[in-house]
């Protein structure tokens, strides 16, 4: 039925065998060394794949904190409009960049992992077989000769598959005998570190808690579920779970206190340099202490520019000026001598006009003579 997840998880169990196999041999302490580290591996291998989202989840968790006191107006706002309320909320985290359901993949994906392995660790020694069938089925993708090794496999004299509370018809299956006190040695130690790993990380993320958050009732009755309950589950539990659960509970435990202080002050530190950055540009652009403010001064017009300026535009004027005396001399070839205008009849002619020039070049006479 969840093939599809048995046969991945045994596929990468057996690589990091093959790995160990060849480095610790293929002895019974050799052999469950190998196997045990390639339960240690499988978690890293996942967890390796689970990295990005991780550290999308913390970010996400970071922005959600930075927006707590929003998040507090529209649950004050809308308390008696849920929908109202979660269409807000909705609109408020997109705009933030926040994508709540980020923080549910690792774990959806290692709990599958978890069962994967379970069902797995127990194929090797199915209940009602003799160790003579059981070594002669392949494991789904662990062929008959690595099942066999997995068997004969004794960690100071406890098999992987083993727990403290199997049933003595199964924990006799073993070859050669395995004693229950010899599953206790080796379990109650491991149980008793997983329950410390589990402690101390969920201290670790509490503690990077704000105290807005911790004022929350829902988030202190989980943090206190995180830091006591889920420890002494372990202990409790941990009877039932097999060596190989309790090696992969312990080793995603490290791992996860190790990346969270990793990814945690790789953030602050990606954080504080962007503060920094910030402030040296606000300092580079303030005035110094002493300094007035910096003001643009516009430079005053020479009169050599001015006169440039005049220059242009009269030479711009140039064109129109020579088509209108073009027109009138036109005109009056065709015998109409009338001026244009009503200067001439008026008696008020065009005063800049200079004999022997033309009207344009009369302007500019006259110009240069005031200057």
């Amino acid at each position: 039925m969840l093939n599809f997840i048995y046969y991945p998880v045994s596929g990468i169990l057996w690589v990091w065998h093959k790995v160990f196999g060849f480095i610790f041999g293929d002895g019974s302490f050799g052999g469950a060394a190998s196997w045990a580290l390639s339960v240690v591996f499988l978690v890293f291998t996942l967890r390796v794949i689970l990295f990005k989202p991780f550290v999308a989840q913390v970010k996400s968790m970071r922005k959600m904190a930075e927006f707590q006191p929003e998040i507090k107006k529209l649950q004050k706002k809308y308390a008696n409009d849920k929908q109202k309320l979660a269409a807000e909320m909705q609109k408020l985290q997109s705009e933030h960049g926040v994508n709540p359901l980020a923080g549910c993949l690792p774990i959806l994906l290692q709990a599958p992992v978890f069962i994967g392995l379970n069902h797995v660790l127990r194929s090797f020694n199915r209940p009602g077989l003799s160790y003579e069938q059981n070594i002669k089925i392949p494991n789904y993708w662990i062929p008959t000769e690595d099942v066999q090794s997995f068997l004969q496999a004794r960690l100071f004299g406890a098999p992987l598959s083993s727990y403290i509370a199997m049933a003595d018809n199964e924990l006799n299956a073993f070859v050669p005998h395995v004693g229950r006190l010899d599953v206790i040695l080796v379990s109650i130690p491991l149980m008793i570190v997983a329950s410390i790993a589990t402690h101390l990380t969920a201290r670790h993320n509490v503690a990077r808690q704000t105290a807005a958050v911790t004022a929350n009732p829902q988030t202190a009755m989980m943090n206190k579920l995180t830091l006591y309950l889920f420890p002494l589950g372990v202990l409790a539990f941990g009877a039932f779970l097999q060596i190989g659960l309790l090696f992969y509970w312990l080793s995603n435990n490290a791992w996860t206190l190790g990346q969270q202080y990793f990814v945690y002050h790789r953030i602050d530190r990606e954080e504080a340099e962007a503060k920094a950055k910030k402030v040296e540009q606000r300092n580079n652009l303030a005035p110094k202490p002493g300094q007035k403010p910096m003001q643009q001064v516009r430079k005053p017009v020479k009169p050599g520019d001015a006169a440039d300026a005049t220059d242009a535009a009269e030479k711009a004027a140039e064109p129109a000026s020579e088509k209108a005396a073009d027109k009138s001399a036109s005109s009056s070839a065709n015998g109409s001598s009338s001026p244009s205008n009503g200067s001439a009849v008026n008696g008020t002619s065009d005063a800049t006009k200079v004999p022997g020039l033309a009207p344009t070049q009369a302007r500019k006479k006259q110009s240069r003579k005031r200057r």
